[in-house]
């Protein structure tokens, strides 16, 4: 609860004298709280924050302004903001009612602006924004976002943050080649299936990583490698010659981390994700 002191002065005669001081406390009527409603994000993640405002006073207040900082911080002596705002998305309930979408900003930081809180009432206000390029991505990186309530006669703004954490784990996707893309009966063709790593973790054995897949035509006479190391059928994967069914066992498939940089004059983050290669080859 906010303090204050005030004194007076008392001049006569050429000669001032000053009061006693006084100390007085300032009952806030408004408080407010902000959650993100997931603690982590990953490379263009949309996060939906809440943030909650409740008048405890009996008096309305009217011209409410919300204003988010959507993680703003400075590098190399200029503002980035690591989260977009997705326009239209913000949603205002006053005491557990949607009201009209509220009016905001396109632009960082984000305003929302027009919000009227009857007396002993509540408002809800959600919204999304999506991480972009400013965002830091290595482990341990946090967006710290902070919402500030202004307007409506009060005295000091109001304050509250969220804070997300970059993810921890690995984040993989697999992509397919063939090569030739046409070939003769009994004729041999190579499938490489190429596994990349967008998170600040490798995939490791623990993670169970398998890789199936259906060849049609049906192979025979395989060849498997993974990052250039031949794999043994039994230990490493299995195949069915009957119906061309193909698994990697378990673990076996294991996938770096991925490495992030930060570009000191646009501030940009760019990932260079880890990789690793499986080929499978028959004949046809």
């Amino acid at each position: 609860m906010p303090t204050f002191t005030n004194q007076a002065t008392l001049s006569y005669n050429n000669i001032t004298t000053n009061s006693n001081i006084v100390t007085g406390q300032l009952l806030e009527v408004l408080s407010t709280t902000k959650t993100a409603v997931v603690d982590t994000y990953s490379a263009q993640d949309v996060v939906t924050y809440v943030v909650s405002i409740v008048n405890s006073g009996t008096t309305a207040l009217t011209g409410l302004t919300v204003t988010d900082d959507l993680g703003a911080y400075i590098q190399g002596g200029v503002t980035r903001y690591p989260l977009d705002y997705l326009p239209d998305s913000a949603r205002l309930y006053i005491n557990g009612v949607l009201q009209p979408a509220p009016s905001a900003t396109t632009e960082p930081p984000l305003v929302i602006s027009g919000i009227n809180l009857p007396a002993g009432g509540n408002a809800i206000l959600v919204y999304e924004a999506r991480v972009n390029q400013f965002a830091p991505l290595p482990e341990g990186s946090t967006i710290d976002n902070t919402a500030t309530v202004t307007g409506g006669g009060l005295s000091t703004p109001v304050e509250a943050s969220a804070t997300i954490t970059a993810a921890s784990e690995p984040q993989l996707t697999i992509s397919k080649s063939i090569c030739p893309a046409t070939v003769a009966e009994n004729g041999r063709l190579t499938y490489t299936f190429v596994i990349q790593n967008a998170g600040s973790q490798p995939a490791t054995a623990e993670d169970a990583v398998v890789i199936r897949d259906l060849f049609d035509p049906i192979l025979e006479g395989l060849v498997v490698t993974f990052d250039g190391t031949p794999w043994v059928s039994g230990t490493n994967y299995t195949y069915d010659q009957a119906t061309g069914a193909f698994a990697s066992v378990a673990g076996q498939v294991t996938v770096p981390a991925a490495t992030y940089v930060q570009d000191p004059a646009t501030g940009l983050w760019t990932i260079q994700p880890g990789v690793a290669v499986l080929t499978v080859s028959g004949t046809v």
